[in-house]
């Protein structure tokens, strides 16, 4: 079977842990490929993500590498796992693998945490409000590439209302909630969607106002995903130029010891409702 040509997200971190597994372990890609029978080579196009890997494959080699957190074995081999391919895959080509990857990690989650200070979560954005972001990015987009960037981030919002309810959690910085992207009218709907989406019962918001004491220096806008064990989870960071994916241990304490921080200083959810609705009041 030849190597695959560009893995998912998923694939390469199904891969990476496998990787980490034996290093942790002491053993060289080469030692490795021999235990298994193998060679150097397979063991690095399975680390690679490039390579396909069954549940029984994943079991022995977190076997060979002395591997005892069963629940991350199991989490593994849940990951490899032939899936129908996801709805994000019809965007393959044409938009940019880092929106795919962000679905896929999406779909897979167990919890969202997000932190925002500059624009409200790409998941809980409006057409109106998403329109104006993609329509003033630069260099300018094509206006097809516009509506699919659109389509795409409007159908990521089927993991919130559909039957899983994925629980979402939202730290927004009164900054987000006061530029008046595309006008009063398009951030007033879009502020009116936020106020909504708290009545859900799976969507959490709390504002950090301008009043606040103190902010985190350290905080940026991000996406904290919880998998299904904590050693699964991933931060996903925006850059000027793409999106970009964290999973280092140190990494991840590092994120969630920041969003508990920002949330902290963020008023409670119902006092963030009420927040809300007073700059409302104030945008006529």
């Amino acid at each position: 079977m030849p190597p695959r040509r560009n893995p998912t997200l998923r694939q390469v971190r199904l891969g990476l842990e496998l990787r980490r597994m034996r290093e942790a372990a002491g053993l060289s890609a080469r030692q490795a490929g021999e235990l298994l029978g193998g060679s150097q080579a397979q063991i690095s196009h399975i680390e690679s993500g490039r390579w396909g890997v069954s549940a029984d494959r994943v079991r022995h080699l977190a076997d060979l590498y002395g591997e005892s957190d069963q629940g991350l074995i199991a989490a593994l081999c849940e990951m490899t796992a032939r899936q129908e391919k996801g709805w994000w895959e019809r965007y393959r080509g044409e938009l940019p693998d880092a929106f795919l990857d962000l679905s896929e990690l999406e779909f897979h989650a167990r919890e969202i945490l997000s932190f925002q200070s500059f624009t409200v979560p790409g998941i809980l954005q409006t057409p109106a409000y998403a329109r104006v972001l993609f329509a003033h990015a630069i260099p300018l987009l094509p206006d097809e590439v516009i509506e699919a960037r659109l389509e795409h981030r409007i159908a990521r919002k089927a993991v919130l209302l559909g039957e899983r309810e994925l629980p979402f959690r939202a730290v927004i910085h009164e900054a987000a909630l006061r530029v008046r992207y595309g006008g009063v009218d398009v951030v007033r709907e879009q502020i009116d969607y936020l106020i909504s989406a708290t009545g859900w019962g799976n969507v959490t918001i709390r504002v950090v106002p301008f009043t606040a004491d103190v902010m985190i220096g350290s905080a940026q806008p991000m996406l904290y995903v919880r998998g299904p064990v904590e050693r699964l989870d991933a931060v996903q960071l925006d850059s000027a130029h793409d999106n970009y994916y964290l999973s280092d241990p140190e990494d991840l304490k590092r994120y969630r010891s920041i969003f508990d921080a920002v949330q902290r200083i963020s008023l409670p959810p119902d006092d963030s409702v009420d927040f809300m609705r007073e700059i409302l009041k104030e945008m006529k």
